[in-house]
């Protein structure tokens, strides 16, 4: 399948719209006659250059954990059982998932922590989570762990996990 460069133009201007696969899909039936499959279309967009934007589903903004609270190691559990963080709830952590998983892992996706830094997190098969953040060097709180943690889970059962 070969698209002229117009076409490549238009499919790119989709992607950067936010369309959906099944979007994008309907569109190259619609407009340029192609029928593809839904893997064929991530495969145009992975040879285009092109990345599908997630979307986003807005939840309800947590306020973060006061700064002068600490907790201790020992309560890094908490998070296993559901709970809240001592001293007023979970830290304001964002935990996304990749629609489309990075080649090694069986899940991964991106967190921002309470402090605004960001990071890419994956899951290896023997159940390693691997966190790459993007200053060199950070540590999360041990608030922010917790709220990692906690959202991780939650994302993970919503996709099946």
């Amino acid at each position: 399948m070969q698209l002229t460069d117009d076409q490549k133009l238009k499919v790119g201007a989709w992607v950067e719209s936010g369309a959906p696969l099944a979007e994008i899909q309907r569109k190259l039936n619609e407009e340029f006659g192609m029928s593809l499959t839904y893997m064929d279309v991530r495969f145009l967009i992975l040879d285009l250059g092109l990345q599908v934007k997630d979307r986003v589903v807005k939840e309800p903004k947590r306020p973060p954990a006061p700064a002068s609270e600490t907790v201790p190691d020992e309560d890094l559990g908490a998070a296993e059982t559901g709970e809240d963080i001592p001293g007023g709830g979970p830290a304001a952590v964002t935990v996304e998932l990749d629609r489309i998983t990075k080649p090694g892992t069986v899940v991964s996706g991106t967190v921002v922590f309470s402090d605004g830094v960001s990071a890419a997190w994956s899951l290896d098969q023997l159940g390693r989570l691997a966190l790459s953040a993007s200053r060199p060097g950070y540590q999360p709180s041990p608030q922010d762990v917790q709220a990692f943690q906690m959202e991780l889970r939650r994302a993970l059962e919503r996709r099946g996990f």
